[in-house]
């Protein structure tokens, strides 16, 4: 079960105790608790010696007072910490479950659920969108000159420059390995290819210092516009890789595209440049 399925499953007087604790923090939430148990206590001592007819009901309600604050400040402690520890490892558990944990993108899984939703809503509004599949070039060839750390740290750079490149409703993830792909909704096909072309000229410039050497890397874009006749996304992101092959084809560091016009059922689709 998903990480939000369990917070809604979860009574929704714990999600708002949850949430009070966090906002209030421990000092505050214990001197609260401390303030309700007090009052609780007092008035139950109270309400026995009535119900008895007999008792000292100032004895009676300093000793409810004295328990009632001992008691909270050891176990309502415990408790409420408890509770933020719980709190924070749920949002650190969301972030995970959406987030490449290296690159601090979209992961492949959340980029295809919250892209089916788009991708559907743009086919059946007919409105304009893209995919970009990107794609270090020689990345195995930097991993072994300079090891799999300073790889990590250049694919860290690119997911940067690509995402300095995109707006605010553009949606980047890394798609696998050195791979990342963009969903470019509201956006034509040269759109999407001058998008991909900063991007690329982006990662171009890119320089990471890594043990007094300057490690540079290009990468390779393959882009495919949205084909309301495509079934599927994910005959879409193979129109992107497809695209992406014939960039590695001719040299890498390029940008190419499938034609924009619909082919009919059956035809192979040839590559053109940016």
């Amino acid at each position: 079960m998903s990480n939000s399925a369990d917070w809604d499953s979860q009574p929704g007087w714990l999600r708002w105790l949850n949430r009070l604790v966090v906002r209030q923090g421990i000092v505050r939430s214990v001197m609260l608790l401390t303030i309700v148990v007090s009052v609780l206590a007092l008035a139950i001592s109270q309400t026995a010696i009535t119900v008895l007819g007999h008792g000292d009901r100032l004895i009676a309600a300093a000793s409810a007072t004295l328990c009632s604050l001992v008691v909270t400040a050891v176990i309502g402690t415990a408790v409420l910490r408890l509770i933020v520890a719980l709190e924070q490892a749920r949002q650190r558990l969301g972030v995970l479950a959406i987030q490449d944990d290296l690159t601090g993108v979209c992961n492949r899984r959340h980029f295809m659920l919250v892209v089916e939703r788009e991708w559907d809503r743009a086919r059946r509004y007919n409105t304009t969108a893209a995919l970009l599949l990107i794609d270090a070039d020689h990345f195995k060839r930097i991993n072994d000159l300079h090891g799999h750390l300073c790889g990590d740290e250049l694919l860290r750079h690119i997911a940067r420059a690509a995402r300095d490149s995109l707006r605010q409703a553009d949606v980047l993830a890394r798609f696998g390995g050195e791979e990342f792909i963009v969903f470019l909704p509201h956006t034509d096909p040269l759109g999407a290819l001058d998008v991909a072309e900063r991007i690329r000229d982006q990662v171009q410039q890119l320089s990471v210092l890594w043990k007094g050497s300057a490690v540079s890397a290009t990468v390779s874009i393959g882009v495919a516009p949205l084909r309301p006749e495509l079934p599927s996304l994910d005959w879409t992101i193979h129109e992107a890789d497809t695209a992406l092959y014939a960039a590695k084809a001719e040299g890498r560091n390029c940008v190419r595209s499938l034609p924009f016009t619909a082919s009919r059922s059956g035809d192979a689709f040839s590559t053109s440049s940016s």
